[in-house]
């Protein structure tokens, strides 16, 4: 008998569903790279190519749709700190970052982290995102209602179109009523091809980068990215596409591997999202082809197009980004919300997607302590 043959991967789809939905995780990614951009003077080439190469090798690697996004926590205190944070510090962050998740996948050490906590806290933390996410997408609707309401009235009408796919129309409707709003964008913009090389910015760095790269941007995100960025897509992942599961120690090491290319040439610190997946998904990603035909409009617009960044990422109003980011926190609660009665699943679940809205690293830790309390009373420990 012959030996048993290695399955064939996983198809990619390169359809209507896939390139509608390739653009579905704008709502996360224009804000973050517009501030690193437009607040920390990053030069947009080095950014939008390192996530494009990272999206394309995700997508042929994992086949699924398996987001690539910026380390949230680290954007935040970069860009609270503003001009008094060097770009360099942040490119410094970025290959600590890698360093430590090639570090901890390699070694087994997140594998035997995932392992400790409980999938009901896993659950509270993904329950916890996607009310996060809704918050914010209102916040960034609330600046301008009118658009907003149509991008979601719009979302909902055509949420099972093939002819009209939702997102293309809005993103389509979104950059109009921009320009019409701000017709200056337009003409400022510049659509000629120009070769544009990243440099390697791992030549400028000292070790003074390095310092304030680890102890004030990639240490404190660590929580985080354990808790959304590794284990819960990796859970997402898995109840999206049980055909085409992943691992723990997996997700580590391509999370180690793109912040390490990537911020070789200029880029920030990425991740993956349990919120970007919900997003790919919701809009009708079934494969990696969404993720390879955002990374490769991304290395094209990087490498041939850069005059045209700055016009594309302010086109886009933040209220119809809102609307976008406010249904990928629906779907991503709806999908892990418990469905049970049982107390001892609900309150853990609520009290860690409670302490999750401020903090994930803070919400996997109420999550376990609470679990543990609730097996202690239901074996009638004394707590």
């Amino acid at each position: 008998m012959q030996a048993d043959v290695a399955a064939a991967p996983a198809p990619l789809r390169f359809d209507r569903a896939e390139w509608a939905a390739a653009f579905a995780d704008l709502g996360t990614f224009i804000p973050y790279v517009v501030a690193y951009v437009s607040v920390l003077g990053m030069d947009p080439v080095g950014i939008l190519l390192a996530f494009g190469a990272a999206l394309v090798c995700c997508g042929f690697v994992y086949r699924t749709p398996l987001p690539v996004q910026p380390m949230k926590a680290i954007g935040a205190v970069a860009l609270a700190h503003g001009a008094a944070l060097s770009t360099n510090a942040i490119v410094a962050a970025s290959l600590v970052s890698g360093a430590l998740w090639l570090v901890l996948g390699l070694s087994g050490a997140a594998s035997r982290l995932a392992r400790m906590i409980p999938r009901v806290a896993v659950l509270g933390v993904m329950l916890g995102l996607g009310i996060s996410f809704m918050l914010q997408g209102l916040r960034m609707m609330g600046g301008d209602w009118p658009p907003a309401l149509a991008a979601l009235v719009l979302a909902v009408a055509l949420r099972n179109s093939r002819l009209f796919p939702a997102m293309l129309v809005l993103l389509a409707g979104g950059l109009a009523y921009g320009v019409a709003r701000q017709p200056a964008l337009w003409q400022g913009a510049s659509f000629g091809f120009a070769l544009h090389l990243p440099s390697f910015a791992v030549l400028d760095l000292r070790w003074p980068d390095f310092v304030t790269g680890a102890l004030l941007l990639a240490l404190p995100q660590l929580p985080l990215t354990l808790g959304n960025a590794v284990i819960g897509v990796t859970e997402e992942n898995n109840r999206l596409f049980p055909d085409r599961a992943t691992s723990v120690r997996k997700v580590s090491v391509s999370t180690g591997i793109m912040n390490l290319a990537g911020g070789a040439i200029g880029g920030v610190p990425m991740c993956h999202g349990a919120g970007g997946m919900a997003a790919y998904a919701a809009f009708g990603a079934r494969s990696g082809g969404a993720p390879i035909i955002f990374g490769a409009t991304l290395v094209v617009l990087a490498l041939c197009f850069s005059g045209a960044i700055a016009f594309l990422l302010q086109a886009v109003p933040a209220a119809v980004l809102g609307a976008i980011l406010f249904l990928t926190g629906v779907r991503l609660a709806v999908g892990n919300a418990p469905r049970t009665r049982d107390w001892r699943v609900l309150l853990p679940v609520a009290l860690t997607a409670a302490a999750a809205l401020w903090n994930v690293g803070l919400g996997l830790l109420v999550g376990v302590a609470a679990c543990c309390i609730c097996r202690q009373k239901n074996n009638g420990g004394q707590v």
